[in-house]
């Protein structure tokens, strides 16, 4: 009896001692696949960090370039406001009236000299003027950003150049319109005078002729008596 029971607590201790092993084994197998998981989370966290790094800087650039955006559209509204009363915008393009010389645009070029066509090559590239004050209000900016905002400026004057043409436009226009009313104008009283001029003619002629007829008539009678 002592002999089974010797036998079935081996057997026990070699259960259990097996059972102990396999514990053990899957506890290494489960904690070698937690050390993967958490390496994989550690990872994960990482990349959400630098997701999150990533967009926050994506947002700061988006966000710049609205601000930007706005502020240059509000530029041009207010350009196109200013555009639309004569004085503010002959002022706003420089143009001022010189004596003895007429009006001049901010270069100093008489009317008779001004383009109706705009000059795109000036906008092939911003002077570093621009680019100072680009920086000034933007801050740093990557490449990809300064171009945008630069090409945002660009289109910008190049609207601001073209409303100024459109100004000039204007002026030459009514300087035209009125030289073309001032040689009407001209031609009209030209006509009134030469009209005039014929009728003093012909009152002449006629006074003349009656003159004429008179003297005629008197040298006639004259002669009757002798």
């Amino acid at each position: 009896m002592a002999a089974e029971d010797n036998l079935d607590f081996s057997t026990l201790q070699s259960q259990l001692s097996e059972t102990h092993e396999l514990w053990k084994q899957e506890i290494e197998k489960r904690q070698v696949q937690v050390d993967v998981l958490q390496a994989k989370i550690m990872e994960v966290k990482a990349c959400i960090e630098g997701s999150e790094e990533e967009s926050k800087k994506e947002l700061d650039v988006l966000w710049r370039r609205v601000k930007t955006t706005a502020t240059l559209l509000t530029y041009l509204k207010s350009k196109a406001r200013v555009m639309v009363v004569p004085d503010l915008a002959h002022k706003s393009c420089g143009i001022k009236e010189l004596e003895g010389v007429g009006l001049v645009d901010k270069e100093g070029t008489p009317l008779s000299g001004w383009s109706r066509s705009v000059d795109l090559s000036s906008f092939d590239c911003l002077d570093d003027e621009t680019w100072i004050g680009i920086s000034r209000h933007q801050g740093s900016l990557d490449e990809k950003d300064g171009a945008y905002i630069g090409e945002l400026i660009k289109s910008v004057q190049m609207v601001t150049n073209v409303m100024e043409v459109l100004v000039k436009r204007v002026i030459m226009a009514e300087s035209e319109t009125a030289l073309e009313k001032e040689k009407r104008q001209r031609a009209a009283e030209n006509e009134q005078e030469l009209s005039r001029v014929k009728q003093e003619f012909e009152s002449l002629k006629s006074y003349l002729e009656g003159e004429k007829k008179q003297k005629e008539a008197e040298v006639q009678k004259r002669m009757k008596r002798t």
